[in-house]
């Protein structure tokens, strides 16, 4: 019989005894970690490259299901290790066709190449954004190349905006549709990725004003209560804290200055902001708290209806609408769903805050929207809260925070003590996630969101929803003025903040693995009891030993080559090749190479000697000079002297096609190559070479580019005397 197996194998079966006592004596709870393996197999869906190799992995999962359950199946010895064993690969190859379905049902093919096009659409959506002088427009409408039907953002400027151009109405303009941008840089955002996934097709910008051919229908009750809530509130504070005031009131962050969005970012009080679980929580936590104290005044009630439930409908409700409310953003839906799970654990009489709980929210959402995952969204506001959960469930620190015998003062510093506490386990629980995806995370972020967290929470909200109330009496001004204070001393708090020494720590993109070893580490550290916990911090060890490892590439060379960086040479500040009138390009060009200070022209730089065509720099890397050379310009060139300078060094880089003849000592990056590999990172050291291409494999959002044709030979022009000078100058590495 298949049981009989461990008797005849007294190690094995000696090793299976051991891991199933671990996992009864470590209180192993199935719930949250079926959560865990189904995260795992969306990830890795994410990470495998093709359908081949997502078939492998899901087959892998079946076979040790099935080796588990016919190996441990017989007499119930092992009943831990059994349901583990069957049940965690079911959940990881649920996870990868889980969001293997949603990208084959969900996925938007983008559209085949940029264009200057007129179309006309209906606008699904309209979001103004006056800090940006613009307003953002989501379109339904036709491809012009296949008439099929897609999905385009589109932005228009202030100045050309309409009166009649709001949701439903359709309307004609003329406009520069791209594809979704992939990521620039090896690390960066990934658009495409997010845009495949939520419908579009291609964004672009507005050119002229449009014209609109039919007004929409009128619009729904709680897009007009937003938009009145939100023009309300900043006529009634003006300046930054109104904008302040709008984004908590109605979700609306359009006003919002870029100063202040920075300040508030690198302060790490960027959550205060965006609608997330503390401004649903704290609206449903006030609503339940009001409720009930007036439903008790109510004696005929009290006696027939159990008070804490009906209070719990309220406050569910009152987070619900609030939700819908701000636009009911994925964010949002997943901070009123945990909100609501709590209240439904207090009228259950269960713990409201434990890892079940947080493993329910987190199952809902990874059912529908599984590619949030990936997003820091999602991997910071669950590692919050799993971190608290697990802070606040452990027993020292609820024998701490147990009530005393003591002083008024001392119980303050007490809870004082915890909150602090609180703010820097969360601080470190998200400094990983926030060096992955921003190669920034702030160091003075727990001290600034102990008094951030209680004046927004408890003084700043509450006054806003005060002000509105008594606004319906004509008495609102003083309420408005107090709240006004309150969001001006926490702009005051982030700005002071974010100014300090050393306030933001930049790093370059540390690896997926590295990633995953913080991931795992955290979780262990969260998910288990008793001192078996302390095993995760190995991983976690590891993985900060690695970041610390982590050094900036030499050269950065964005996806159409345009944009060249270059690190270790100018200090704190970044050479470039061109200027940018995009803060979005040079954002990315510093935060990749992990730098907080500014970038500097290669034209301003003695070590580069540069023409209208060419740059040339030599690079003192890994022991031995590199000699470089890139192209700016955009007029023919001589393919023969072209060749004679490639000839001469090490890399090449253009934005252009390069006639083949041109062959450097080691790496040429021009444009037939960057349509295949994206982005580039170039570390000259370790002779590395690290593209875009490599993170994407064959997912719907990452196509490879069409066989590349031969141009028709051209005619030199004015480069060819350009190329000849730069041979002939003695910095050139072509000397």
């Amino acid at each position: 019989m298949q049981h009989d197996l461990w008797r005849k194998l007294p190690r094995l079966s000696s090793s299976v005894d051991q891991i199933e006592q671990f996992l009864a004596n470590s209180r192993f709870e199935r719930g949250p970690w079926l959560v865990v393996a189904l995260a795992g197999g969306i990830a890795l869906w994410f990470a495998l490259a093709n359908e081949w190799q997502w078939l492998a992995a899901m087959a892998l999962c079946l076979g040790l299901a099935l080796a588990s359950l016919a190996g441990l199946a017989g007499e119930g010895r092992y009943p831990y290790l059994r349901q583990a064993g069957i049940l965690l690969p079911l959940a990881v190859a649920a996870g990868c066709g889980l969001v293997w379905t949603k990208s084959t049902l969900a996925g938007t093919e983008p559209i085949a190449r940029p264009m200057v096009v007129q179309i006309d659409g209906k606008v699904l959506e309209r979001e103004e954004q006056p800090a940006e002088h613009r307003v953002r427009l989501r379109l339904a409408t036709r491809e012009p190349e296949t008439a099929r039907a897609i999905v385009v953002r589109v932005n228009l400027d202030l100045d050309n905006d309409l009166p009649a151009l709001g949701e439903g109405a359709t309307v004609r303009l003329r406009a520069r549709l791209v594809p979704p941008a992939p990521p620039m840089l090896p690390g960066g955002y990934d658009f495409a990725r997010s845009a495949w996934f939520s419908g579009i097709a291609a964004t672009g910008g507005v050119l002229g004003r449009p014209i609109v051919l039919a007004k929409g229908e009128r619009e729904g009750a709680l897009l007009r209560l937003q938009r009145s809530l939100s023009q309300h509130v900043r006529m009634n504070l003006q300046g930054s804290p109104g904008a302040l005031a709008a984004a908590f009131a109605s979700g609306d962050r359009g006003a919002i200055a870029p100063e202040d969005e920075d300040a508030m970012r690198d302060a790490g009080l960027t959550h205060l902001l965006s609608i997330s679980g503390l401004h649903v929580s704290a609206v449903i936590a006030a609503t339940y708290f009001l409720a009930l104290r007036l439903l008790a005044l109510l004696p005929w009630l009290a006696l027939r209806v159990r008070l804490p439930i009906l209070a719990a409908g309220v406050g569910a409700s009152a987070g619900i609408g609030y939700t819908l409310l701000t636009g009911a953003e994925v964010p949002t839906i997943r901070s009123c769903i945990g909100a609501v799970l709590v209240m439904l654990a207090l009228v259950l009489g269960r713990e409201p805050l434990s890892m079940r709980m947080v493993a329910v929210g987190a199952f809902v959402i990874l059912l529908i929207w599984p590619e949030a995952l990936m997003g820091p969204s999602f991997q910071m506001s669950f590692a919050a809260v799993i971190a608290i959960v697990a802070l606040h469930g452990s027993e020292r620190l609820r024998g701490w925070l147990a009530p005393h015998e003591e002083p008024w003062w001392a119980r303050g510093l007490r809870g004082f003590g915890s909150l602090l506490l609180t703010g820097v386990v969360i601080e470190l629980a998200l400094m990983p996630i926030g060096l992955f995806h921003f190669h920034r995370s702030g160091l003075y972020g727990a001290l600034a969101n102990v008094v951030a967290i209680p004046l927004t929470t408890l003084a700043s909200m509450p006054l806003i929803a005060l002000a509105l109330l008594f606004d319906a009496v004509g008495a609102g001004a003083p309420f408005w003025w107090l709240a006004g204070k309150s969001l001006e001393l926490l702009l005051a708090l982030a700005h002071w903040t974010a100014a300090m020494p050393g306030a933001v720590t930049m790093m370059p993109g540390m690896g997926r693995g590295t990633f995953a070893l913080f991931v795992l580490g955290g979780l262990w550290l969260a998910l288990w009891h008793g001192r078996v916990r302390l095993l995760g911090l190995a991983p976690v060890l590891v993985a900060s030993v690695l970041v610390t490892q982590v050094r900036e590439p030499d050269l950065l060379i964005s996806g159409d080559g345009r944009h060249v960086g270059i690190t270790g040479e100018a200090g704190e500040e970044l050479l470039v090749l061109r200027e940018s009138r995009s803060d979005y390009t040079r954002d990315n060009l510093l935060e990749t190479a992990g730098m907080n200070g500014a970038t500097r022209l290669l034209d301003d730089w003695p070590g580069a000697r540069c023409n209208k065509g060419y740059c040339t720099l030599r690079l003192r890397r890994g022991g031995r000079d590199w000699q470089l050379l890139m192209a700016r310009g955009s007029d023919y060139i001589d393919a023969r002297a072209l060749a004679a300078a490639c000839d001469r060094v090490d890399v090449v880089i253009a934005a252009r096609y390069l006639p083949r003849p041109c062959q450097p000592r080691w790496f040429k990056a021009d444009r037939r190559m960057l349509d295949r590999t994206g982005g580039l990172t170039i570390d000259l050291a370790k002779a590395k070479v690290t593209s875009v291409a490599a993170s994407q494999g064959e997912h719907g959002w990452w196509r490879p580019p069409p066989p590349y044709r031969r141009p028709n030979p051209q005619p030199s022009g004015s480069e060819e005397a350009d190329a000849a000078s730069a041979e002939r100058r003695p910095a050139n590495p072509a000397q």
